[in-house]
């Protein structure tokens, strides 16, 4: 895919204000900004972080071209001084952030920017959008295989997808949180999320009879064959004519893998009669596919049906996150640094207490257990804290302080990790394959009580007394 540039996909607010912060002396004060969301989609126990790739390629090739300064300049609002400014920009701020695939929790921080007040502005929105985007798709496809259990999922979604980058991001997003595949052929082709498909009803439509388009597919595709049962009548033809083209192309080849998808109809019950008849005849190792408009909901339920499905297509409902389609990511000031290079801590105030953010620089660490290695809890610091992991901890449930639980015995591990250094990569990307594996593994450590789709049991993440303190005294001072 030719690169775009994008460094006009920013809020035009981000313009003004930073020329504004240019004309009035304040472009480079040091600032820190968090990117957090404030609640779980579909009422989920935790979200799984996505996007740190592309944000990473949009820093490193941010540029503001002769055209798109020319187009800055016919708006009449911008100072010749900030065009010349951006005409040589280039971020050198520092950038921390926790690894995709990490399971986070509301109000603490993604990623954390630290850079000059106008380069920390101008790269806000793109941050947020890719971001949102990813973390919510890597959420809802991780509620999906987790209702599986077990059973492969597939992103089935492009062409319900709200435009190009959101399939082919979308689908990697998805393989992220642990789906086995997509139908996006473009997005193995960038990022290696492995491209799967056979046919549509259009192909069984094309032949005079049903058998004869699955026997062309079986003559043509010998070691990849899924046929589509549904097209006319599932049990009385569709899988009888799929017994048959079985029968006459892979058998003699000695091929005993192959599969049928259903994508209409009763799903339970007419797998379970698929399921009988492909054994009686011979293919207990033939898989049943399912689609047709699925969700982790209606998955649940099929399962609890006993339906005999190994494989689940899910489109539209995955790649649109349908339920609930809004991550709800924000990017917050907590900080700014003096002239001699003090850290004075922002805050936001709202009568709504849920936008009332925490302030400074800080380092959320992870609490581990280290008999079980299962994660006991999140704890917000300020920047230069240092957990003993010798002592004993008291952690508080910021929503109801009177619940709290002492640890002992745990390893302290701090989140984020640096990304971006006076402007400089030094993070290496890791390959899909290896970022799915972490978010695996980092899944693990979750109890399966937070992981429930219904009413998860809700995960602790608490700030420390310092931080605790230094929020209550920003909210005294301004009340």
């Amino acid at each position: 895919m030719d690169r775009k540039n994008v460094s006009l996909l920013l809020d035009f607010y981000e313009l003004t204000m930073s020329n504004g912060y240019l004309l009035s002396g304040m472009a480079d004060v040091i600032s820190y900004f968090d990117l957090f969301y404030r609640v779980v989609p579909d009422k989920g126990g935790f979200a799984i972080a996505a996007g740190l790739e592309q944000m990473v390629d949009y820093i490193k090739n941010l540029h503001f071209n002769q055209d798109d300064l020319d187009f800055l300049r016919s708006k009449g609002l911008f100072d010749e001084k900030f065009l010349e400014y951006l005409k040589n920009f280039k971020f050198s701020g520092d950038i921390y952030a926790v690894p995709e695939g990490t399971p986070v929790f509301p109000n603490e921080p993604i990623l954390t920017v630290r850079a000059k007040a106008i380069e920390a502005q101008l790269i806000e929105t793109y941050l947020l959008l890719t971001i949102n985007h990813q973390s919510l798709i890597a959420t809802k496809a991780n509620r999906i295989v987790r209702a599986a259990r077990g059973r492969g999922v597939l992103e089935f979604g492009s062409r319900r997808a709200a435009g190009g980058d959101a399939a082919v991001l979308g689908a990697r997003a998805a393989y992220i949180g642990g789906c086995v595949g997509t139908a996006c052929t473009l997005t193995d082709c960038m990022y290696k999320v492995p491209a799967v498909g056979t046919m549509s009803h259009s192909w069984v439509q094309m032949f005079d009879t049903e058998y004869q388009a699955f026997a062309t597919y079986c003559r043509i595709y010998p070691h990849n064959v899924t046929l589509l049962v549904d097209t006319y009548n599932v049990l009385k033809s569709g899988i009888p004519n799929a017994i048959k083209a079985f029968d006459e192309y892979l058998k003699p080849l000695g091929i005993e893998d192959c599969a049928i998808r259903l994508d209409s109809g009763d799903l339970a019950y007419l797998s379970k009669v698929s399921r009988q008849m492909l054994d009686e005849a011979g293919w207990p190792r033939c898989k049943i596919v399912a689609s047709n408009a699925l969700d982790e909901h209606l998955i649940a339920n099929l399962l609890h049906q006993d339906a005999k499905i190994d494989l689940f297509g899910v489109g539209e409902r995955l790649i649109t996150s349908k339920s609930e389609p809004v991550f709800g990511g924000v990017y917050k000031l907590s900080a700014v640094e003096d002239e001699a290079g003090q850290i004075i801590p922002k805050m936001k105030i709202s009568e709504n207490t849920a936008k009332i953010n925490n302030p400074h620089f800080k380092k959320t660490y992870r609490l581990f257990d280290k008999e079980s290695g299962m994660a006991l809890a999140d704890l917000l610091c300020l920047h230069d804290e240092v957990i003993d992991e010798n002592e004993p901890l008291e952690i508080f449930d910021p929503d109801a302080i009177w619940k709290r639980q002492t640890l002992t015995n745990f390893k302290a591990v701090p989140l984020q990790v640096p990304i971006f250094l006076q402007g400089e990569l030094v993070y290496d990307l890791p390959s899909i394959e290896e970022i799915r594996d972490y978010c695996q593994a980092q899944l693990v450590t979750l109890w399966e009580e937070m992981k429930r789709l219904e009413n998860p049991q809700k995960y602790y993440v608490d700030l420390s007394q310092k931080l605790w303190d230094l929020k209550q005294s920003l909210l005294l001072k301004n009340r």
